[in-house]
């Protein structure tokens, strides 16, 4: 539940990073619910403390850059955790042009699509760096939770130019709380009326006036449901152990240091229940159990009055067992990642330039013949340039030497125009994907049913938008057009009745879109509207015409209302509409319904205890309500359920309570 929409009131331009700062080394605003866009007005004095993006190499305000960057910052943060507890999910999900796909029903995996793209193509990083590998698994998004971040940083478009290829449909950067002056800590108790429940803690402290650590961890339980009585989990079961403590070091005087450590475990279970089974007749549990262990270091020191040494390194481990039905899959992922640069600035010029090399690779003990590693050595370069007051011009552009895929070059171009109460942005784009055999079916269905991967091109796009936004007094509004052009995009091609290959489409994948936001915020009152238009194509697969794009709504719009009063409570509500999708492999139907969710969110604070509810889907809309998900056969690819296209969940009612210790009161 969206129902502090930073991604409209903290719509922000800001170029992400080459060179990842820590997050102890950047201003952190003392206000969280700001207009980033207008916080500042440069003809003016500023208002309210401009929110500093931690991404930038430059660290400038979000509004003084010239690529648009959303910003999620600490109020509605907090509010999602009371909402969703155990991972992000809803964090990034209503934020406009964001959609969060579930991509297993047997599971409940989902990715994250950016402007009608693929969620394979969206980097998410942590503090900067790629914690969670080249490309998240599609059970990643739900087993971060949010309890440590100070702000969350969304790039739409190809960044390919900033992050390499695994960028090329945007970036979700997750920036973690800096500790304080003073000791500070919060726990989070929350229960589901699913049977889910969550504790969360949270606990930082200064080791000296330049030496703080923060410990984040977690426990989170699902108990599986069947809603329908199909014999199915509509929610999958899991038990899950999260830890990540982080040591940040600054020396007041431009050097700084940043290490954190990562450590997660997951049971999960879902498919047939016990004694049941599916249309053949037979059972097909479907299980994974992960552990991921990571690290990560962020340093930087100046190295004369203009010029500062930027480091960046990263290591990641993820083991899987795998069950589908009979077949187990034992597999394991691993990233290595690290970054030097420069970064200096000439008058209204700054520059950064550097070299980068990552490392992604996949094991498999079950079918060693998808085994692949990636070693991408490559350098980029930066200048951003303030021509006047009012225009600022900035460029880029990065070369991979891709060892599977040869030399690529992605650049990237944006200027930012601030006229008066008027903020125009342009942008355009191009970069890089590097295939690999988990697209959203194979990471539903397992790798027993696909051939080995044949002479596959590099996926390429081209992405550009327009930005134009307002704001008067309390009234403000932006209009987004954007598009993409994707050539060689992949897809799973039926080779025969039980097995599938992923080829190289040929012609272009289209998407074309729009953007519309409105808000009007005064005396604690918020209320904002928008509306997202995206049109969606690709080559149908006979090569001769288009089709829809699956999964991919036309048009979605909601509509928010909060109140909030700082240190008492707040209450607010929402409509969200999803408009109707085209659907691939579905015998029941070949669109979706469209369909409305309804939820409320109260909360009341009480010294350093508070209490919260909140209802999500009040109309009870189930997917279930109108076919069933077990399809009469399984599918090519190996799966026995159709998309997801709507909850499965239906109507969910969490509460519990947050406790708070030292730090501001």
């Amino acid at each position: 539940m969206n129902y502090f929409p930073t991604h409209w009131r903290l719509i922000a331009t800001a170029f992400p990073i080459f060179v990842a700062a820590p997050a102890f080394a950047q201003e952190t605003p003392a206000a969280d619910h700001l207009d980033a866009e207008h916080a500042d007005d440069h003809h003016g004095e500023e208002a309210e403390p401009a929110i500093i993006v931690q991404g930038t190499r430059n660290r400038r305000r979000v509004q003084d850059e010239p690529i648009r960057v959303e910003v999620i910052v600490g109020e509605e943060i907090e509010e999602k955790a009371i909402m969703r507890p155990g991972n992000i999910a809803m964090l990034v999900a209503e934020t406009g042009g964001v959609r969060v796909q579930t991509t297993s029903p047997a599971l409940g995996a989902a990715n994250i699509r950016i402007q009608g793209l693929e969620g394979r193509y969206t980097q998410l990083l942590a503090d900067g760096l790629p914690l969670y590998g080249g490309q998240a698994s599609s059970l990643g998004l739900l087993q971060i939770p949010p309890t440590d971040l100070g702000q969350v940083e969304i790039i739409k478009g190809a960044a390919s130019a900033l992050y390499g290829p695994s960028a090329l449909g945007g970036v979700i950067n997750l920036i973690s709380k800096r500790p304080g002056d003073a000791f500070e800590a919060e726990l989070l108790a929350n229960a589901t009326t699913r049977d889910g429940q969550d504790l969360t803690g949270y606990i930082s402290t200064p080791l000296s006036d330049n030496l703080g650590v923060s410990l984040t961890a977690g426990a989170h339980r699902q108990t599986g449901q069947d809603i329908d009585g199909d014999g199915w989990y509509d929610i999958s079961s899991y038990d899950r152990l999260t830890a990540r403590p982080r040591l940040q070091w600054d020396d007041g005087g431009g050097s700084s240091l940043y290490l954190t450590l990562g450590a997660m475990t997951e049971e999960r279970v879902g498919g047939t229940l016990p004694g049941q089974t599916v249309p053949d007749g037979t059972s097909f549990p479907q299980t994974q159990d992960t552990e991921r262990f990571d690290a990560g270091l962020v340093g930087e020191t100046p190295i004369s009055d203009n010029m500062t040494l930027h480091l960046r390194a990263s290591a990641m481990r993820q083991d899987h067992l795998h069950r589908f039905g009979t077949v187990a899959e034992d597999d394991r992922h691993q990233s290595l990642f690290a970054e030097a640069s420069v970064s200096g600035d000439s008058g209204a010029t700054t520059w950064v330039g550097g070299i980068a090399f990552q490392s992604d690779a996949f094991r498999s003990e079950t079918f060693p013949a998808f085994d692949y590693s990636y070693d991408v050595p490559g350098f980029f370069a930066q200048v951003e340039h303030e021509a006047s007051a009012d225009l600022t011009l900035a460029g880029s552009g990065r070369v991979d030497f891709h060892d599977e895929f040869g030399t690529q070059f992605s650049p990237r171009l944006s200027a930012l125009y601030r006229p008066g109460n008027w903020t125009i942005r342009g942008s355009l784009g191009g970069g890089f994907f590097a295939p690999n055999p988990f697209v959203d079916e194979i990471e539903a269905a397992g790798l027993s049913r696909i051939e080995p991967l044949g002479d596959l091109e590099a996926e390429t796009a081209t992405t550009a938008s327009l930005d134009v936004g307002y704001a008067s007094g309390p009234f403000e509004a932006s209009v987004t057009l954007f598009g993409a052009d994707i050539k060689n995009a992949t897809r799973l091609q039926e080779i025969a009745p039980d097995r599938v290959s992923l080829i190289n489409i040929d012609g272009t994948t289209k998407v074309r879109g729009s953007e519309l936001l409105v808000r009007y915020k005064q005396n604690g009152f918020t209320v904002t509207g928008s509306y997202v238009y995206v049109d969606a194509s690709e080559p149908d697969a006979a090569g001769f015409g288009r089709r829809e794009v699956p999964l991919t709504p036309r048009h979605t719009a909601g509509l928010v209302g909060m109140w909030e009063e700082h240190g008492k409570g707040r209450i607010g509500v929402e409509a969200y509409y999803t408009g109707a999708q085209s659907l691939e492999g579905n015998p029941f139907r070949t669109r979706s319904r469209p369909y409305v969710h309804l939820g409320i969110l109260g909360e009341i604070v009480l010294g350093r205890i508070s209490l919260f509810a909140n209802a999500e889907n009040l109309l009870n809309v189930r997917q279930t309500d109108y076919d069933p998900l077990l399809l009469p056969q399984r599918d090519t690819s190996g799966q026995w359920t159709v998309d997801a296209w709507a909850p499965l969940d239906g109507f969910t009612l969490n509460g519990g309570i947050r406790l708070r210790f030292g730090g501001e009161h």
